[in-house]
């Protein structure tokens, strides 16, 4: 390979990358809130996650209202779903997310799945899996979430679950009709 030929292929990978630093990813994130005005909650929630400038939301779920799980003894949950475009990385839009909550007033959680004022999850990121100690993508107990499933339903059934290869729709029917309420909001 002569210089000409070796500066080529270097041209290419700086191209590469720069595609790959331009390019704008989905990711899905669940909203909810029990704390408060849960629906003003979510919906500023929501309108922060575009804020910033590097994100716009793209599609965005029906409003339910969904009984608590794992953690009963405590008020139901307003809960929904968007589509995002996003310039953020994964572990940048975790930043941008937790700052949002933060904002939002919500603390330190005392009690695991407790009560929240606003909860944001990222469920999908392109079709990324992602495994650290700081963030797992997909949202690790995502598929056996009512409140998480039917939100994403609404935006697009056909998703296919990176790790489970099983549609949305078919992870939400699989659940059946026995817990996790889940109500329209009226």
């Amino acid at each position: 390979m002569d210089n000409v030929d070796f500066l080529c292929v270097l041209c290419d990978l700086a191209w590469v990358q720069f595609i790959d630093f331009v390019k704008t990813h989905i990711a899905y994130i669940s909203v909810g809130s029990n704390i408060g005005d849960k629906l003003a909650n979510c919906q500023n929630g929501i309108a922060s996650l575009a804020k910033a400038g590097k994100s716009r939301i793209l599609a965005q779920s029906r409003v339910y209202v969904t009984e608590p799980v794992d953690y009963a003894d405590q008020d139901w949950f307003i809960n929904m779903a968007v589509k995002l475009e996003t310039d953020l990385d994964p572990f940048k839009l975790l930043d941008h997310i937790e700052n949002i909550q933060q904002s939002a007033g919500r603390i330190q959680d005392s009690i695991r799945f407790g009560p929240r004022i606003l909860d944001l999850d990222i469920i999908f990121y392109d079709d990324r899996i992602i495994k650290s100690k700081r963030l797992v993508i997909p949202h690790p107990r995502m598929h056996k979430r009512r409140f998480v499933l039917k939100p994403i339903c609404d935006i697009d059934p056909s998703i296919i679950h990176p790790v489970l290869k099983q549609e949305m729709k078919y992870l939400l029917n699989r659940l059946g009709g026995e817990n996790q309420k889940v109500f329209e909001y009226k």
